[in-house]
């Protein structure tokens, strides 16, 4: 009897492990690290949203390439094996042999492969190597618009994700939505044909249509290498625009970087200086003092000053950049000499509660809204910190700070029939269903249209009659104002090292382009109408014919 209890006991224990193990998989190990032990998830992801210019040229495309991977477990003869991909790869056996770990199950030897290198080592058979497909930005016009575009890196999770310009600014457009494949499947992770079967297809990214013109992109950053060269400059940026909507057609800032590569350059590159840099704007900052002053009825066009040698403020002295005074000049001549002291005068007129309306109106304390990641605000010291000589030098453009974009854009206010508009650089999100146009945007009105044509006739005497003959388009009217600001250091000027720009637009009666040249530390000449001007008369050549502008 006591051998049939036992045996009783004994089937009962068992019947209990089975039913503790059974217990254990169902309820405590549900999850097998990220993927549950029946019901099995796998990613699909999007494909990421592309680039192209406003005659639907690629800037940004996608382009399948392969991880090759070792399984070291699977993997004989090592030696002969990594001498036939050190010649493929042109990766040198040594670091192979850093890489190799027998003890692991998967190690990752070579990205970003085409897909005739992938098929020149399939050849090999190699047992052990395998490859996984991914998708990487490719930029067809390399550096073309680096600054422009920006590039895509990896997050802390080791996801795609757009840096800088329009893909950091847009990167939730371009990314889309991942999709997935769920499926029941059996302890040993075989599916059950008549289990749970469910798949999501991804949403892939929106392209982009950019208001930019690849064509004017490229006689842009032509033109301006040369001109770094030609005038030994550090660095420069040109922008250009049409003023009456401030849509970028091109935005080129040299020293730049290549996005397909970007991991090459430093990060001091990826920054956009026409959007993330600031600079004292110098003598193309007087139109805007002028403007204001005309619509606040302060002066009118037909006014003379009395320019007879400097002015003393406080215990500042202001000068002519030439130290040479003409005695009674009008308001026009003023822009054209460019006088400093004349300017001054410009800005009492106005008051100091004006001057500061204004450049608040002009957008100087704010961002411009401009669809670019990495754009930062102006710099406006607090009303309690200005003193008498602040309101004096922001008259001809010292003592501000500002960056390109907001330069161009408030320069644009006054000549496009005085409104202020956002700048930007998308006009179509595209989806799978739709288009979504942007449309140009009006911030606020800073002058009337009758003080616009003033202006406008202005710049357009500077031009023509400013201190520096140019090697001007003949038969073309086209105003503009240089500019020459000395680099503040340490507090102080240094005289040897300026900003030199030059901002102007075509045709000078209805503007259908403004561009803006800046030059940092040009080496040939401090001057902005020695360095930056010429360089804005070779790049208008060039538009004209790129538009077949006739002559007026």
């Amino acid at each position: 009897m006591w051998k049939i209890k036992l045996l009783f006991i004994f089937f009962l224990i068992l019947y209990l492990i089975v039913i503790a193990k059974l217990f254990l998989i169902q309820v405590f190990n549900i999850y097998r690290k990220d993927n549950f032990l029946y019901l099995q998830s796998k990613k699909l992801m999007p494909e990421r949203g592309k680039i192209y210019d406003r005659q639907n040229n690629p800037l940004v495309l996608n382009q399948i390439n392969y991880l090759m991977y070792l399984e070291p477990k699977k993997i004989e003869n090592k030696d002969i094996i990594f001498k036939k991909l050190e010649a493929i790869l042109k990766i040198d056996k040594a670091s192979l042999e850093a890489k190799f770990d027998r003890e692991k199950y998967w190690i990752p030897v070579a990205d970003r492969l085409d897909k005739e290198t992938k098929s020149e080592i399939e050849k090999l058979k190699i047992k052990g190597i395998g490859f996984e497909e991914k998708m990487r930005r490719y930029y067809p016009e390399a550096s073309l618009s680096a600054h422009l575009l920006g590039f895509v890196g990896k997050n802390k999770d080791g996801e795609d994700i757009g840096y800088f310009g329009v893909e950091g600014f847009y990167n939730k457009e371009l990314t889309g939505l991942p999709g997935f494949i769920q499926s029941e499947k059996d302890i040993l992770g075989r599916p059950i044909m008549i289990g749970l079967q469910e798949k999501v297809e991804p949403e892939n990214g929106r392209d982009l249509i950019l208001t930019v013109d690849k064509t004017i992109q490229e006689i842009a950053k032509k033109k301006l290498a040369e001109g770094l060269k030609n005038y030994k400059a550090k660095s420069g940026c040109v922008i250009v625009a049409d003023p009456s909507t401030m849509a970028i057609l091109a935005l080129v800032c040299l020293p730049d970087y290549d996005p397909d590569n970007y991991y090459l350059f430093s990060e001091n590159y990826f920054k956009n200086p026409a959007i993330s840099d600031l600079f004292e704007p110098g003598s193309i900052f007087k139109p805007l003092i002028m403007a204001a002053a005309l619509q606040e009825n302060k002066i009118k066009p037909d006014d003379f000053y009395n320019e007879q040698g400097p002015i003393n403020i406080g215990e500042y002295q202001i000068r002519t950049w030439d130290n040479k005074y003409e005695g009674k000049i009008s308001m026009t001549r003023i822009l054209e000499r460019s006088s400093n002291v004349g300017m001054v005068f410009i800005g009492e007129k106005l008051g100091k509660k004006n001057l500061l309306k204004y450049l608040n109106k002009f957008g100087f304390n704010e961002l411009t809204g401009i669809d670019l990641q990495g754009e930062v605000s102006g710099f406006l010291k607090p009303v309690d910190q200005w003193y008498s000589i602040d309101y004096a030098t922001v008259t001809f453009g010292q003592g501000i700070a500002v960056t390109p974009i907001q330069m161009i854009t408030a320069f644009a206010s006054i000549i496009n029939g005085g409104n202020l508009m956002r700048p930007y650089v998308v006009s179509t999100i595209v989806s799978s269903d739709k288009k979504n146009v942007i449309k140009p945007k009006k911030i606020r009105e800073i002058i009337n249209e009758k003080n616009s044509l003033i202006i406008r006739k202005m710049l357009t005497s500077a031009v023509e009659n400013g201190e520096v003959s140019w090697a001007r388009p003949k038969g073309y009217k086209i105003g503009g104002k240089t500019g020459t600001a000395q680099i503040p250091i340490k507090g102080r000027y240094d005289p040897s090292k300026t900003i030199a720009s030059f901002i102007g637009f075509i045709p000078a009666d209805q503007p259908k382009i403004i561009v803006l040249v800046t030059l940092k530390e040009p080496g040939t000449s401090p001057w902005g109408s020695e360095t930056a001007a010429p360089l804005f008369f070779e790049i208008i050549k060039e538009l004209i014919l790129y538009y077949n502008l006739v002559p007026e």
